[in-house]
C-alpha cells in the first residue's frame, strides 16, 4: 500500500514515510522535525563520488581494526520523537545489520557521516547534529566539499556533540573514532 503526497492528511509518521511508493528518483524522505516530511533530491556527482570513496575507506579501516560493524550508505535511522534521518553514511552494528532491517533504531548506529551539498547546509550543520546527539550516536562526521574539502569530526559528550578533529584538504590526518582512519579529504573529493 502506498501513500500519495496529495492524499496525506495530518502529521507524517515513520509508517507514512515507509508507505511512500518508490519513485525511482533516489529522493530521500526524512522526518527531521516530528510530523514534517523533508524531501531531498538525489545528491549530485561530487557528493556521490565523495560518499562512495569515503564509505570504501571506512569499510577498509573497520576491517583492519577488527570492528564488528558494517558501513552503509543512505539507511533510515530512527530518532526519538518519531523522527527519521537518512545519513549519507552510517556505521552500524554488524549483528543488527545482518537482520536486514528497514530502519536502524537508537543504539545500533555507532557513527554517521553527512556530506554537505548545496541546499543541505542547514540540515547537515544544525538540524542533523542535534538529532544525532538526541539519538545518542557517538560520532558525527561532516564532510564539507567547498570551498576546499575538509572533514569536521564531533564526538558525543554529555549529550552534546563536541568538535574533536578537523581533517583539511592536502593533509593526511588520522581520525581516531570510531576506529582509526587515515585520509586526505582532497583525495576523496577529486574528479
Amino acid at each position: 500500500m502506498s501513500v500519495a503526497f496529495a492524499e496525506h492528511v495530518g502529521p507524517w509518521t515513520i509508517a507514512d514515510v515507509e508507505a511512500l511508493a518508490g519513485t525511482g528518483d533516489h529522493s530521500r524522505y526524512e522526518l527531521l522535525t516530528p510530523g514534517v516530511l523533508t524531501v531531498s533530491p538525489a545528491p549530485g556527482t561530487p557528493h556521490q563520488r565523495a560518499s562512495r570513496r569515503l564509505a570504501n575507506l571506512l569499510e577498509a579501516a573497520a576491517s583492519t581494526a577488527g570492528a564488528a560493524v558494517e558501513v552503509l550508505e543512505a539507511v533510515n535511522v530512527e530518532a526519538p520523537g518519531g523522527r527519521l534521518a537518512v545519513p549519507d553514511i552510517a556505521i552500524v552494528e554488524r549483528k543488527f545489520a545482518a537482520t536486514d532491517p528497514i530502519r536502524y533504531p537508537v543504539g545500533t548506529v555507532l557513527a554517521v557521516v553527512e556530506i554537505v551539498s548545496p541546499g543541505s547546509e542547514p540540515q547537515d550543520r544544525m538540524i542533523k547534529p542535534q538529532l544525532y546527539a538526541d539519538t545518542g550516536i557517538a560520532v558525527y562526521w561532516r564532510f564539507e566539499l567547498a570551498p576546499k574539502p575538509h572533514i569536521i569530526v564531533s564526538e558525543l559528550r554529555r549529550s552534546l556533540l563536541v568538535h574533536t578533529v578537523t581533517a583539511s584538504a592536502g593533509e593526511r590526518t588520522v581520525i581516531p573514532c570510531p576506529f582509526p582512519v587515515d585520509l586526505d579529504p582532497a583525495e576523496l573529493a577529486r574528479q
